[in-house]
């Protein structure tokens, strides 16, 4: 069974000014990986990803690549994702995302708060060769060819309650 979720752009968006608002460091690789610490998070106890995006097996680790597109078109040098509402919400400066405006919260759902808190509260401070180190040490992440896409199927199995996850979401 196809287990993939359809990314939503709009919270995304949302998710970005969230972290980026909330974290003790707002550049572009701590942003991108709280993202995607929070998401394990959610995936493992809700049985979702906060924003249903996909993720790549980069150098630096999972990179969520719609979250990455919306940031690399609000910096200017997306060629493949138009997404205009991005500069609306946020800047980058050397490397920086720069809220233009507070998150709007109604986007994100109580769960969705919860597991971004949490992963900003573990992952926000941490310095870019420490959650390199992290990330790169998810299964998911090792078992995927370098510039791949991570299944998502990978990524449910990689869970600690994969099993328990796997059949909820095949109801």
């Amino acid at each position: 069974m196809d287990l993939r979720q359809r990314f939503d752009a709009g919270k995304a968006i949302e998710a970005i000014l969230y972290v980026a608002g909330e974290s003790p460091q707002q550049d572009i690789h701590t942003v991108l990986k709280v993202l995607f610490f929070a998401d394990k998070h959610h995936l493992t106890r809700y049985g979702r990803l906060i924003t249903g995006d996909s993720y790549v097996a980069m150098r630096p680790g999972p990179v969520p690549s719609g979250a990455h597109d919306i940031v690399k078109y609000a910096r200017g040098d997306g060629r493949f994702f138009e997404c205009a509402p991005a500069v609306e919400a946020f800047g980058i400066e050397n490397d920086t995302i720069v809220p233009l405006r507070e998150a709007d919260t109604d986007y994100l759902s109580e769960s969705d708060l919860e597991c971004l808190g949490e992963a900003i509260e573990q992952y926000g401070h941490l310095p870019f060769g420490e959650l390199e180190r992290l990330s790169h040490q998810e299964l998911a992440y090792q078992e995927s060819d370098p510039n791949d896409l991570i299944s998502f199927e990978a990524f449910v199995r990689a869970l600690p309650n994969a099993k328990d996850v796997r059949e909820y979401l095949q109801v």
